[in-house]
């Protein structure tokens, strides 16, 4: 709490203050002092606590009847514990003495009334408001942190309500509180007290379009909930009840943490003196939020949902691939949702356009969906149909530049969590695909990279994504859940692997076994052909060189080791100067928990079996997965893929709290 202003005192009349509960009053005892006075005495009455502050290399404490020398440097602080029964019932009195033994040359008196404001909010994380004495205005990260959290209020819990709740002003749910911060204001004082003092609630300027905060007068119906502050008010006079002593508000986000908002806010209530001309702040008391951050979730944690989307395209019905991710889905116990064609607008690419995480606070958590500016056949599904109670939504727009690949949602990934030299990330590393550094090329566009940069939880990672046609990391990485001690592994795809795994099938005698075999809609190609292919052996090294440069940033920025990494044989070739995939990308795959949902690559038959599909089981099935292989050729090859890129998961939410770990 803030100390009070400073309490003169007269020899001519008695002094009257305001003393708040928990809160030290400097009493002023050398403005009006007796005529040759040289010492000065104080006591209390009942309820009031009075303690000297002093230099003890300059003052000693007096002993006895001794009394403190005026013209050392002695301050009177005062303080009460409790509000007052009654106005001025608290009585404080300062005795001037000359240097001659006799009685006082002169008194002061001072008569305190005790009040109990004081602001309060979950500083301390727990889930419930709890009084506090301590530094309520400053937020600290951490195990032993303090400071409230609020969630930015981006869901629609009334199905009559057209936008967010955080764009009412009125409110069209109770269950719309649940998603608010509680804050209480106590404020007991005798009940004459406030005839001529009154409470304000104040947010600054800057935090007043970033929070709103609500409080029911009157009744505790939808209609007698008010927003009291927000954009539109900077200030409120609490309308408290006679005999009221506390009063329940409920604060809500507004805004995201963003390039322009660290994400800190902060509201005040202040006691104000009405006798004076101009009014008179007497105390103020102040709390601190930080907005919660978006947190995005990573192919390690348990699936929840998975969305796809039905189409209908010149081959058909993807009725087949829809068939194929049911199966997928009863097998990992998770939830299947199809966004129909009248919604998708033959639109299939949903990992593209949204990206599902979270936002917690210490009493509630609710999913968000992150709406990419990509904007094509699927550009309403996330508001219109993912939007809805206890699920949020948020999105950036590019207004001054046309968005490119590399803002779909494909080239956005995260890590699990992941200790780099001695610091942790307990939620894992943001990963965006962008060009290589230092030269031109396409990036995510600003406005998304600034918001996942400024919400400090995630510290993301921009990899070398520009070289491929479309240009996502997707198509490059993926991480899998593991169920040895490390807990997961890094997969990239590998033309060097795919090419020794071919080497190998010819030395052994498979050199005529071919790629595409079976296959109406692609011509085949052997083993002998593909190494025998100038073109195809040189796209394939520059391939790798550029995913070995990610490898070796991923293994900086991740802390990894190669034990950490598995390398998925994948040819590439170039059309122009980017890479599209040689045969299905197997790493771009959909992952629930433990089974894997990959592009069937039509590898070469041996034996009967794929030995690309093989390759990768042995790769990934003594790590506790399951490959599960799915036919995506005609998607894949001429759509550019489905499996992932068709695909997107919402996942459960991390157990570990945000607001612990230190950025």
């Amino acid at each position: 709490m803030a100390p009070q202003r400073p309490v003169q005192l007269s020899l001519k009349k008695p002094t009257y203050a305001v003393c708040v509960v928990g809160v030290e009053t400097y009493v002023d005892v050398h403005s009006d002092v007796p005529k040759g006075a040289e010492t000065f005495g104080v006591s209390g009455s009942s309820g009031v606590e009075v303690f000297m502050v002093y230099d003890p290399a300059r003052v000693a404490e007096p002993t006895g009847k001794a009394r403190w020398p005026l013209d050392a440097r002695v301050d009177v602080i005062v303080s009460v514990d409790a509000a007052s029964k009654a106005l001025n019932d608290l009585k404080v009195k300062v005795s001037y003495f000359g240097q001659q033994e006799g009685g006082a040359l002169g008194h002061s008196v001072l008569y305190l009334t005790g009040a109990d404001i004081s602001l309060d909010v979950d500083a301390g994380r727990t889930g419930k408001v709890k009084r506090s004495q301590g530094d309520k205005k400053t937020w600290r990260w951490g195990p032993e942190g303090s400071g409230a959290v609020l969630l930015v209020n981006c869901d629609r819990d009334s199905l009559w309500s057209k936008g967010l709740d955080l764009a009412n002003t009125q409110l069209t749910s109770l269950d719309d509180l649940q998603d608010m911060s509680p804050m209480v204001l106590s404020c007991g004082a005798p009940e004459e007290l406030f005839d001529n003092h009154k409470l304000v609630l104040s947010v600054p300027f800057s935090d007043s379009k970033r929070l709103g905060v609500f409080c029911a007068r009157g009744g505790t119906s939808l209609s007698d909930y008010k927003q009291v502050l927000g954009p539109q008010h900077l200030s409120y006079e609490v309308e408290r009840q006679p005999g009221e002593l506390k009063i329940d508000f409920y604060v809500e986000g507004l805004t995201f943490p963003d390039a322009d908002f660290l994400g800190l806010v902060s509201l005040s209530v202040s006691l104000v003196d009405t006798k004076t001309l101009p009014e008179v702040p007497l105390f103020t008391d102040t709390v601190a939020f930080r907005m919660a951050p978006w947190i995005m979730t990573p192919n390690t944690q348990a699936p929840l949902e998975l969305y796809v989307c039905s189409v209908v395209d010149a081959h058909g019905s993807n009725e087949k691939f829809l068939d194929d991710m049911s199966d997928l889905v009863l097998k990992a116990n998770c939830k299947l949702i199809v966004c129909p064609q009248i919604e998708n607008r033959n639109d299939r690419w949903i990992q593209d356009e949204m990206e599902f995480g979270y936002i917690e606070a210490p009493h509630k958590s609710f999913p968000v969906v992150f709406d990419s500016p990509r904007n094509r056949g699927l550009k309403d599904f996330p508001y219109k149909r993912v939007l809805g109670p206890d699920f949020g939504y948020v999105t950036r727009e590019t207004h001054y530049a046309g968005v490119s690949g590399l803002d779909s949602f494909g080239n956005l990934d995260v890590s699990p969590p992941v200790t780099v030299d001695g610091k942790e990330y307990p939620l894992g590393r943001i990963l965006i695909g962008s060009s290589f550094p230092r030269s031109g090329g396409r990036r995510m566009a600003r406005v998304v990279r600034d918001f996942l940069h400024a919400q400090q939880v995630q510290a993301p990672v921009e990899l070398y994504s520009d070289w491929l046609s479309v240009g996502h990391v997707d198509e490059f990485l993926s991480f899998v859940p593991t169920s040895d001690q490390k807990g997961f592994r890094l997969l990239l795809a590998s033309p060097s692997a795919c090419l020794k795994l071919f080497h190998e099938k010819k030395e052994e005698g498979y050199g005529e076994a071919a790629q595409f075999d079976g296959l109406k809609h692609k011509a085949k190609r052997s083993i002998n052909e593909m190494l025998a292919d100038r073109h195809l052996r040189n796209d394939n090294l520059y391939a790798q060189k550029c995913i070995d440069w990610n490898r070796e940033m991923l293994k900086r920025e991740l802390g990894l080791t190669e034990r950490d990494i598995v390398d998925i044989p994948q040819l590439f070739i170039l059309r122009g100067s980017l890479a599209e995939a040689f045969f299905p990308d197997m790493v771009n795959m959909v992952v629930l928990g433990k089974y894997l949902g990959i592009p069937k690559p039509f590898g070469p038959i041996i034996n009967g079996r794929c030995c690309l599909e093989e390759k990768v089981r042995s790769l990934l099935e003594p790590l506790g997965l399951r490959c599960v292989f799915i036919d995506d050729y005609l998607s894949y090859h001429e759509l550019l893929g489905e499996i992932h890129c068709g695909t997107n998961v919402r996942r459960k939410p991390f157990p570990f709290k945000w607001w612990h770990m230190v950025p």
